[in-house]
């Protein structure tokens, strides 16, 4: 991706210029530090700006820094991530933390070599992390910035490769200023998220390295970055079982790997069952339903796999006294329930899912 006619660095100037004018004013942006940099960076994965924003702000004040991360409650952890998904993310979080605090004395490390030693800091993650918040000469490129290089280099390469994502590093090495390197950084970043917009909605007018951009000049920005297409999402049918005895729900954690692991979720099984089935499962669960209500439907998309739910709200007994129940109020305060089951939890607390 060399394909600039003018020294890349002029290009990086007039980037970081138009940024200082044109930053959003977003949390993590204030009071930089190397954590705020590392939490916020990883919550961005999979995740819109605007979702993260709330969960940011909550986290660091709970958990200010490295040792706090390192000594906190699983269960507290999932809690407060409770809604932004990707869980493994925070799971790594804690592991991460935990090393810090045994082998660098609870400081995150300025090199990307070493920063990509530890859990869950891949190559993005650890440039964006050593230039943002150390101002060292490292590129950070995720999808933003793939399409905008693709497009300023009027490149028709899939970006799915990864020779592709290390073509484009070079490419950012070349552009990184000597100074203001966490300026430019973020620049890549904004350019992608607010101007250079995915196929038609791309804002060209307003790009401040517009005369250089290639695409725009064989108008080809509509159909740039290419992309190999995902294979279809698979289908899993599940039926959630609400169980409750005086306002107070059945819950079970789910397996420690895997999917969703380590997180509470309302009983439920695979496949469609109807309610003779579903009366049965509950059952086996040790609870004896006397009244039966079937609830609406439900779909949840994840990455590579859709959860399409039917589910039935019981009222009935507990014959087992170790069940672990919980009411709406502790629904809401204590256990970390994945998204995926946020409609009928959202029945379950009288506080439906917007």
């Amino acid at each position: 991706m060399n394909c600039f006619s003018v020294p890349p660095v002029a290009v990086s100037q007039v980037l970081t210029a138009w940024f200082a004018e044109n930053a959003r004013d977003l949390p993590w942006r204030r009071d930089v530090t190397p954590y705020r940099v590392w939490v916020s960076e990883i919550m961005l994965q999979q995740t819109r700006v605007e979702a993260v924003k709330p969960y940011f702000q909550r986290f660091v004040t709970a958990l200010p820094d490295v040792a706090s991360l390192a000594a906190a409650d699983d269960e507290f952890l999932h809690k407060l991530w409770e809604g932004l998904g990707y869980y493994s993310r925070v799971r790594n979080m804690k592991k991460c933390a935990v090393q810090l605090m045994q082998s660098y004395g609870g400081e995150l490390p300025q090199t990307v070599d070493e920063l990509q030693k530890l859990p869950g800091i891949g190559s993005y993650t650890a440039g964006a992390i050593a230039s943002i918040a150390f101002g060292v000469p490292a590129p950070a490129v995720d999808g933003n910035v793939l399409r905008v290089l693709s497009r300023l280099c009027n490149s028709d390469a899939d970006i799915a490769q990864a020779s592709v994502k290390k073509q484009a590093e070079q490419t950012v090495m070349q552009m990184i200023p000597q100074e203001n390197v966490s300026a430019f950084t973020q620049s890549l970043f904004e350019l992608g998220a607010t101007v250079c917009l995915p196929g038609s909605d791309a804002k060209c007018e307003r790009c401040p390295i517009e005369q250089y951009c290639l695409a725009r000049q064989y108008e080809t920005v509509g159909v740039l970055p290419r992309h190999s297409a995902k294979p279809p999402r698979r289908i899993e049918h599940h039926t959630v079982l609400l169980l409750r005895e005086n306002g107070k729900y059945m819950l079970r954690k789910r397996p420690e790997k895997g999917l969703l692991a380590g997180l509470w979720e309302f009983p439920n099984i695979p496949g469609q069952a109807d309610e003779a089935q579903a009366v049965s499962a509950a059952r086996k669960l040790g609870f004896e339903p006397l009244r039966v209500r079937v609830l609406p439907s439900a779909v949840h998309i994840f990455t590579h796999k859709e959860w399409h739910m039917t589910a039935f709200l019981m009222d009935g007994t507990f014959e087992s006294e170790n069940a672990v129940t919980a009411d709406a109020d502790e629904l809401e305060r204590v256990y970390a329930l994945p998204s995926a089951f946020a409609v009928y939890r959202g029945i379950a607390t009288g506080k439906p899912e917007k």
